[in-house]
């Protein structure tokens, strides 16, 4: 059975915001490297710790993203790698499928590192585009009323 990580995505303001950080950071492994194996070319999030229930979050897991205290998004874990920083430390590169699916919002209040996320309690997809477009907190008082 899969879980899932919760995870608070610092700096961004909005979902397109995650999406343009990641493609900015696959164009410069894509210009450093034009040899690239294109399981390179997938987004990741290097966090100091290793998942200790790795194979349950392989097992159809996913990352959910805290955007300004609400959970909006999500992307598939598709596997893990160990990455030296420039500090020597070791830490772990969560790969993520390169799609974001918006999620319903899903109020979370700030925490530090992660979070494991029960596949009940995981907020549902986001069912169309009409949302997409609107201000987060506008979507999630929308939600809140049934209406998305």
């Amino acid at each position: 059975m899969p879980v899932h990580l919760l995870k608070l995505c610092v700096g961004a303001e909005a979902v397109d915001d995650l999406a343009a950080w990641q493609a900015e950071r696959i164009a410069e492994r894509r210009a450093a490297g034009p040899d690239l194996d294109p399981i390179h070319l997938h987004p990741v999030h290097v966090t100091r710790m290793w998942p200790k229930r790795s194979d349950e979050l392989l097992d159809g897991g996913s990352l959910y993203w805290v955007i300004r205290g609400l959970v909006l998004a999500r992307q598939r874990v598709l596997g893990f790698e160990a990455r030296t920083g420039e500090d020597g430390i070791e830490r772990c590169a969560i790969r993520l499928d390169p799609e974001i699916v918006r999620t319903r919002p899903q109020p979370r209040r700030p925490f530090q590192g992660w979070r494991y996320l029960r596949p009940e309690d995981a907020p549902a997809d986001l069912a169309g585009r009409a949302a997409e477009d609107l201000p987060p907190t506008l979507v999630a008082g929308l939600a809140e009323i049934g209406v998305l």
